[in-house]
């Protein structure tokens, strides 16, 4: 049997995507090893000990100045407005989306402008943001919201636009007019789809929440690892990346979840 037909089952796929992880540990344990016993004092690679007691100051012990618990209320903070952000972008996607899908007049005025948007950097608006927003709240969730909507508008446009031509005009035979087209027909169809775009766009709203965390902020993920990196406190930094890409993980496998239940006819297919 050729190499490409070979397809592993469940237990043997679930060890072989452990091994790269197995891998990474033992060669940062190794490295951080060989550099602990040149220089005790070293932080470029903590040992797994700094990490853990790292992780219990800021977790699982009281802040001395604010008496939190440091990376919980960071954890709180971050998800809120990544929470926000995503959600707003979210709902903008499906309204849009389903309008350039659908109504060729519609497609015609907003689809240049949300092609132009989608091919902005989010990050060189920033700046733009604080200015127009302040420096509160509100700019963070609008940089994750232009980051991230455009992109899922187009996709979800693209994927209206993907369903067969013999669904529109069959219940437009029935007699249905454009808001049960949409309501009925169309709608169903999108959210599984709408669920695939918030998935793709986790990714660059993590990235777009800790820029807007580390440059004005006081508490969140990404404004601690960019407090504690002028101290080049590796031992906080990492563990944090970790956490950040645990809740990235957990919050996709959350949504891929969420879509099996809700709409199993989609996933049967394949996607």
């Amino acid at each position: 049997m050729r190499l490409v037909n070979r397809h592993p089952g469940a237990m043997p796929a679930f060890v072989l995507g452990l091994i790269p992880f197995a891998l990474l540990i033992i060669v940062y344990a190794m490295a951080s090893q060989e550099r602990l016993a040149e220089n005790p004092n070293d932080k470029l690679l903590p040992g797994i000990e700094q990490m853990a007691a790292a992780v219990d100051r800021m977790a699982f012990k009281e802040d001395r100045r604010s008496g939190d618990y440091l990376m919980w209320v960071d954890t709180l903070a971050s998800l809120e407005r990544l929470g926000l952000g995503v959600g707003v972008a979210a709902l903008l996607a499906l309204l849009v989306g389903i309008l350039n899908g659908v109504l060729p007049v519609v497609r015609a005025s907003l689809a240049p402008l949300v092609s132009a948007a989608s091919m902005i950097p989010p990050l060189a608006i920033l700046p733009i943001l604080f200015i127009v927003f302040g420096l509160g709240e509100l700019s963070k969730v609008m940089l994750i919201v232009i980051g991230t909507a455009p992109i899922m508008m187009r996709d979800v446009a693209q994927r209206v636009r993907e369903l067969p031509q013999e669904q529109f005009i069959k219940i437009q035979t029935l007699g249905a007019n454009s808001w049960q087209m949409v309501t009925r027909m169309v709608l169903p169809q999108i959210l599984p789809r709408l669920i695939d775009a918030v998935r793709l766009s986790l990714g660059p709203a993590w990235l777009f929440l800790i820029a807007a965390e580390a440059i004005a902020s006081t508490e969140g993920l990404g404004y601690r690892i960019f407090l504690v990196r002028r101290y080049l406190a590796m031992d906080v930094i990492l563990p944090y990346v970790i956490w950040i890409t645990v809740l990235a993980i957990v919050i996709d496998q959350c949504l891929r979840f969420t879509n099996r239940r809700l709409f199993p006819w989609y996933n049967a297919g394949g996607h």
